[in-house]
């Protein structure tokens, strides 16, 4: 488990590199989200992180309502981030955390399971994140490849998390294989 800790720290850190990167200008380019700009995309990943600290301590997403819905960046996006994605972490590390049941809209599953989905999450929305600043796109190389082997071994079925996949050359390099499974074209 702490393998995953640890692969959970490199797609944050993938994601918050990318954050940091991000032009005042840029907030409101296209991403390969179809229906997100980057102001849009970095206020799902807050949003994501805000949910992890709740869900871990026991919290639902039926008793959650409408908590985290709307806006969360404010004037300080990049701030908040680095808040949220704190918290979060800090919420993964304590004892047991991985040991722990999460209760999602679709039923309840072990956090490690949701662990992997988050690190997935953060993992291509940093691709996403650099493909619309115009950064580079280059993931850490065993992060893909665990990500990677984790979504086959386990046959997730990444939508409804991602859009729907899309054909690559059988040669195609790991990135750009698992990038394909979120139906991004690289």
């Amino acid at each position: 488990m702490a393998e995953l800790l640890d692969l959970h720290a490199k797609a944050l850190a993938e994601f918050d590199r990318r954050v940091r990167e991000v032009g005042d200008a840029q907030w409101g380019e296209s991403t390969p989200c179809v229906d997100w700009d980057v102001h849009d995309l970095v206020n799902h990943m807050v949003t994501v992180q805000m949910w992890a600290p709740y869900l871990l301590s026991g919290g639902t997403v039926e008793d959650a309502g409408d908590r985290f819905d709307g806006d969360h960046l404010g004037e300080t996006p990049v701030a908040t981030w680095e808040v949220m994605s704190r918290d979060a972490r800090t919420a993964w590390l304590q004892p047991d955390a991985l040991e722990r049941t999460v209760h999602m809209s679709f039923g309840a599953i072990p956090a490690s399971f949701y662990l992997w989905i988050m690190t997935l999450d953060q993992l291509v929305h940093a691709w996403d994140l650099a493909r619309a600043i115009g950064t580079d796109e280059t993931l850490d190389a065993g992060l893909v490849e665990a990500t990677l082997q984790w979504v086959n071994e386990n046959n997730v079925t990444v939508p409804p998390y991602f859009a729907e996949p899309v054909p690559v050359a059988e040669d195609a390099d790991t990135q750009t294989r698992l990038l394909a499974l979120t139906g991004r074209r690289v």
